[in-house]
């Protein structure tokens, strides 16, 4: 998130998101004036036994995960985080943003986030959250720049949110990043502190996405 502050104004966004889906593609029909053996062989495409599966092979369940591969189940300090895991996505005044992270595993999540404009690319990080003896922290590194590291210094529920604060008070800016996880499928992602002297924020609204479809998940 550290280097989204210039392509976004700095104020309150109001979330605004849609994705259009393809249509799906024609089924393939061979033509009426094809050689009888191109017909036998589409024949027998067609009739063919489908090649086995093995029971055990792993299928995308469109919620970041696979079926067949078993995610352990969230425990420890990062499991109140755990939620985050899957794809996020949202989209206002052409600029596109988004976040992926993998299941909690051996005590850390490990995420990226992406920024673009129409058809370039702003700027993309590597994220992750991480467990250490004196806290969590929310570490972020974009390319070509030192990591920097947020300590999670405040949890909270507003209603049916859960708000996570991590802060860096040494970090130029921002100085505080805060994840706000809503209802129905919503996540609002605040940076802010002060910049030349001044408290600015800004926040970016991010829905909830099946990962192999693209279509929203509410939860």
């Amino acid at each position: 998130m550290t280097q989204r502050i210039a392509f976004l104004a700095l104020a309150l966004i109001v979330p605004a998101l849609a994705l259009a889906q393809a249509p799906a593609a024609p089924e393939p029909k061979a033509p009426e004036s094809a050689a009888p053996a191109a017909k036998d062989e589409a024949k027998d495409a067609a009739t063919a036994t489908p090649a086995a599966t093995p029971k055990d092979a792993p299928k995308n369940d469109g919620k970041g995960g696979f079926k067949g591969i078993a995610t352990p189940p969230a425990t420890g300090p990062l499991a109140p985080l755990a939620w985050l895991n899957g794809c996020w996505a949202g989209t206002v005044n052409e600029r596109d943003f988004r976040e992926y992270w993998h299941p909690l595993r051996g005590g850390m999540m490990v995420g990226v986030g992406h920024n673009a404009f129409r058809d370039r690319t702003v700027s993309y990080e590597h994220l992750r959250l991480e467990s250490k003896a004196d806290g969590i922290y929310y570490v972020a590194t974009t390319v070509g720049q030192k990591e920097v590291p947020f300590k999670l210094t405040d949890t909270k529920t507003e209603g049916p949110d859960q708000i996570f604060t991590f802060t860096n008070g040494a970090n130029a800016f921002p100085q505080v990043i805060i994840y706000r996880r809503a209802t129905d499928g919503w996540l609002y992602v605040e940076v802010g502190g002060k910049q030349a002297g001044k408290d600015q924020k800004v926040i970016y609204p991010f829905r909830r996405l099946s990962c192999e479809t693209g279509e929203y998940i509410r939860r």
